[in-house]
């Protein structure tokens, strides 16, 4: 294995050896919601093929993939006579590579589905059972019956456009790193431009391109190079999910990087950030205090946390105010006004028990 020159990028923007590509387009889009069958779509129908057909549930923008381009997606699938679902990445989120041309006999119709979408497209798509699962059906995973129309929700994520359409099982540890850290140099270039969704994919792009099972593989001088193109993809994603109010998710992202590098600081910086838009500020506090531990100089730090403790003592002052009207002394008790009649019956009755034991001690 080759050796590759390992790049030092200031903070996390990447480094300025750009990794050329023949071409490449991606959006960003957000999981549909799960149903019990496939979505009512209003859409015009468009015939792609005999046995083919496709309703546009939301537009893309771009080029469409050509023959031999590495696609990934997202899908449900249902049978379209019994809306059985026997397929959905969404829920394994696991997204599909497909290379247009070399998808397996059963993907046909979904292929020619792909090869007329755009990227960040999400569609309807209705495949005859000749390009499905044919007349046998699958009596393994998935489960399909024989001779099964089949109904597709489709959104194609990103796409990359390669002469030999090679996928990613198939690249170097060289080429698997230059792709991702390509991704991650056009997602910061549209971070720059405040195309956050655009550049949130970019990134989720090169993470694929370095996943779990491919980093598993990896160790020494390769599994850094990895590392330095991944964690900046997790901590941009990050700023992104930051800037979209998406603080939980931001947290996520932040804590990916804190389990390969627990002093990551600029992990703990967002994670930070995060937790006190959140309300969360003593744990907010500790990832900055644990942030300034290791950047000592650093303003931002430094500036949060004065911000917390400003924010610490307006709630205590309004605490403060709240609790002196709860628990501050009690007034005197006004006087009541005295009802004289009431006054002067008690009198009466007093005399009257009084003349009456006095006869009665009389009589004794």
């Amino acid at each position: 294995m080759a050796e590759v020159e390992q790049q030092s990028p200031p903070a996390d923007q990447g480094g300025n050896d750009e990794i050329i590509a023949e071409g490449a387009s991606v959006v960003h889009g957000e999981p549909p919601q799960d149903e019990t069958g496939p979505p009512e779509v209003n859409s015009e129908v468009e015939v792609l093929h005999e046995k083919v057909r496709k309703q546009i549930i939301k537009e893309g923008h771009g080029n469409k993939p050509s023959k031999y381009a590495t696609c990934f997606l997202h899908y449900r699938a249902w049978t379209k006579s019994t809306q059985h679902k026997f397929e959905d990445t969404w829920q394994e989120q696991q997204p599909l590579e497909l290379v247009i041309g070399k998808e397996k006999k059963e993907m046909n119709g979904l292929a020619i589905g792909i090869s007329n979408m755009k990227s960040g497209e999400r569609a309807l798509l209705h495949v005859g059972w000749e390009l499905g699962y044919g007349k046998e059906g699958s009596f393994s995973f998935p489960n399909v019956p024989p001779m099964a129309d089949i109904i597709y929700e489709v959104e194609l994520i990103g796409f990359d456009e390669t002469k030999e359409g090679k996928a990613r099982g198939d690249m170097t540890v060289e080429e698997r790193i230059g792709a991702a850290d390509r991704r991650k140099m056009d997602g910061n270039s549209l971070f720059k431009e405040e195309k956050l969704e655009e550049a949130m994919q970019q990134y989720e792009m090169a993470i694929a391109y370095l996943g779990d099972d491919f980093m598993f593989q990896l160790f020494g001088k390769y599994r850094d190079m990895a590392l330095a193109v991944k964690n900046p993809c997790h901590l941009n994603m990050a700023a992104c999910l930051i800037k979209l109010k998406r603080y939980d998710d931001a947290i996520a992202q932040c804590g990916i990087v804190l389990v390969e590098d627990e002093n990551n600081v600029k992990a703990l910086f967002r994670r930070g950030k995060a937790r006190a838009e959140l309300g969360q500020t003593d744990a907010a506090r500790e990832d900055f205090l644990k942030a300034r531990k290791y950047a000592p100089e650093d303003k931002a730090i430094a500036r949060e946390l004065n911000l917390l403790a400003e924010h610490d003592k307006a709630v205590y002052q309004k605490q403060k105010e709240l609790y002196k009207g709860l628990f501050g002394p009690r007034p005197d008790p006004k006087p009541k006004s005295k009802n004289w009649l009431i006054l002067a019956w008690q009198l009466l009755l007093s005399l009257f028990y009084r003349l009456f034991k006095f006869e009665r001690q009389k009589a004794d």
